[in-house]
């Protein structure tokens, strides 16, 4: 079932991305600000940068990224991945985790939605995805944000970017991932990620453009 559903987002994204190619270029929407502004300290979290080496964030195609990971003061831990694409028309696209994660060795065990509250906003819908490489196992949250939305869904993305294309002129996107160790059991995990994001999403609005 996971290789059918891969198959089909391979599918869907190539031709998404085609018929984005042939309309018109607009203009490079920027961030609000630079990703690295992005606050060390959040709540209870406190950050740590991991830079990626040249040929990586190259292969990426990113406009501007940010990789941390944040620990709290009872030695949790979450990673924070954030790729902001100013255009996806030259080549350049959002890598999907359910694409690339498993290219890097992770195998999927589970994937599905999950709705987070968000103090003072409406809640957002976003992906869970289980992974494990030998004994290493992560509980993997992750969504689309562009012009106001937060896309959970790979194939409303692709459509949601085609008509913006057509009817914004506009193809800037930015992938947000968090991934969560499970050592302390996945319940654990997922409390700790949901607390992120809960802290982490209302700070976005600040960097990616509406």
């Amino acid at each position: 079932m996971l290789r059918i559903r891969f198959s089909i987002t391979v599918v869907t994204l190539i031709a998404s991305l085609t018929l984005v190619h042939s309309v018109s270029h607009g203009e490079l929407v920027p961030l609000r600000q630079p990703l690295d502004q992005l606050p060390m300290a959040m709540d209870s979290w406190q950050g740590r940068n991991n830079p990626f080496e040249d040929r990586i964030v190259a292969a990426l195609g990113v406009s501007d990224y940010l990789n941390r990971s944040y620990s709290d003061a009872g030695g949790q831990r979450v990673d924070l991945y954030i790729g902001f694409y100013q255009s996806q028309r030259n080549g350049e696209s959002i890598h999907s985790p359910k694409n690339c994660l498993p290219g890097a060795g992770w195998e999927p065990v589970r994937a599905g939605r999950l709705t987070i509250p968000i103090v003072g906003a409406s809640s957002i819908m976003v992906n869970e995805y289980l992974i494990e490489k030998g004994p290493a196992q992560y509980l993997v949250l992750y969504w689309y944000q562009a012009h106001g939305r937060v896309i959970a869904s790979e194939y409303s993305g692709k459509a949601w970017l085609v008509l913006d294309a057509i009817t914004r002129n506009r193809t800037d996107e930015a992938l947000v991932r968090i991934l969560a160790p499970t050592s302390n059991g996945e319940d654990r995990a997922r409390a700790d990620a949901v607390q992120f994001v809960q802290g982490l999403y209302p700070r976005l609005n600040n960097f990616i453009p509406d």
